[in-house]
């Protein structure tokens, strides 16, 4: 928990120095600082330490008190009276009224381990949960995902259309001159200016595309992101097989948690040893004889050992057996469904590097097209209509390899999820 705390704090003091930068990992972290459940997660740790607590004061002294007053219909009598000159001798009778005051101290010695048991119980309680919300917090990151490579994307498919408009205006004001000088007809500049013109609305869908994406990473990160905030694109990661995703702790404590239950169980059938003191002021006291109230006290060792218990454990602990096997089973089947989506992923993964080598060779020879377009037009070989379709032909191979690499990024980082590096 500290070590998370430390990342958060440096994450959120860099986001703030470096103004509007913001990275993938820090957006994990802002995201996971600000979601309701973390909090849960504080209150979770005090109950354990409250829990714990209140089993450990089971070793402590444990002091009673007890009184009652009480009349009834008769006691216990001895018929013993005679009569020798000069002597009297009887033997007195308690009162049918009769009280008992006392207080008592029993500190236990040895109770099985039941209580260092139940301690154990409480934590292994707080660490599921606790694993439990790390296992929705983990859910986190593919949202994230999502939000932030769609908003890489947008600022690429941006760039892509400035270099378009650049490349559209360059070619206008080579039209215009050569449509004033006679040499160029007038739809000729139109048609280059209305393709102008749809790459502007492109641009103003794209930005309001964006926008809403970082209102929506906004939210999630509890920021507020205007239009200057860059996003930092990520490196490529490596894959690798191994999965270690916070659902195998989950189970794992899940079993841990049966073992405690099982040493509970043999703790409360262990015989249980403590000392005692009870001291007390009552009629009778400890003199059934003396009709006078008196002081009083008991003090020893008590051994108690019930064996109630033993006619149930063997079943008790089948029942635990049961429940590890039916966790190990639920423990298989995330596994194996987490390898058959990671073994998709990678398909995915070797697909898109296929399509990124063949984009690019692509590219080489739409970018070599359009520019003997450009010649041509320049030379009046080849109408505007011709030039701008091989315009468009370069825009949309460059924005596949724009997709295609973002797209194998996120789906880079998506595998890294599922595997839980």
């Amino acid at each position: 928990m500290k070590q998370l705390f430390l990342i958060g704090a440096i994450t959120i003091v860099s986001f703030f120095a470096k103004g509007q930068s913001l990275s993938l990992d820090s957006c994990y972290a802002l995201a996971r600082q600000q979601y309701p459940l973390i909090k849960q997660k504080g209150l979770i740790e005090k109950t354990k330490d409250y829990s714990v607590s209140n089993a450990a004061k089971g070793y402590l002294p444990q002091v009673s008190f007890n009184g009652q007053a009480t009349t009834q219909s008769a006691v216990t009598t001895i018929p013993v009276n005679f009569h020798i000159p000069g002597i009297d001798f009887s033997i007195p009778t308690v009162s049918k009224n009769q009280f008992n005051v006392h207080g008592e101290v029993d500190q236990t010695i040895y109770d099985g381990g039941a209580i260092k048991q139940q301690k154990e119980s409480q934590v292994a309680n707080a660490q599921i949960q606790e694993q439990n919300i790390e296992v929705q917090l983990y859910a986190l990151k593919d949202r994230i995902n999502q939000i932030f490579f769609g908003t890489l994307l947008i600022d690429q498919q941006l760039k892509q259309n400035d270099l378009l408009q650049k490349d559209l205006q360059n070619s206008i004001d080579k039209m215009q001159a050569n449509v004033n000088n006679g040499t160029a007809l007038m739809s000729s500049l139109d048609e280059l200016q209305a393709n102008l013109l749809q790459q502007q609305e492109n641009e103003v869908s794209l930005k309001a595309s964006r926008k809403a994406y970082l209102d929506m990473l906004g939210l999630f990160i509890n920021r507020s992101l205007d239009e200057n905030t860059v996003l930092v694109s990520p490196p490529s990661v490596a894959v690798t097989d191994s999965i270690y995703r916070p659902e195998l702790s989950f189970y794992d404590l899940q079993k841990r948690s049966d073992d405690v239950q099982e040493r509970i169980l043999n703790a409360a059938n262990r015989p249980k040893f403590s000392y005692f003191f009870q001291g007390g002021y009552g009629l009778p006291g400890l003199n059934g004889f003396d009709v006078n109230p008196a002081l009083f006290y008991i003090t020893g060792f008590r051994l108690s050992w019930s064996l109630g218990g033993l006619y149930t454990v063997k079943k008790q602990k089948q029942l635990l057996d049961i429940d590890r096997q039916t966790i190990d089973v639920m423990k298989e089947d995330f596994l194996l469904n987490t390898h058959i989506i990671l073994r998709q992923q990678n398909a995915d993964i070797v697909k898109l590097q296929q399509l990124i080598s063949t984009d690019k060779e692509i590219i080489d020879k739409r970018t070599s097209i359009k520019n003997t377009a450009k010649v041509q037009v320049d030379n009046g070989a080849l109408t505007v209509h011709d030039y701008i379709s091989q315009l468009d032909a370069e825009d949309q191979a460059k924005q596949n390899l724009l997709i295609h690499q973002v797209q194998l990024l996120m789906d880079e980082y998506d595998y890294q999820n599922t595997s839980g590096n």
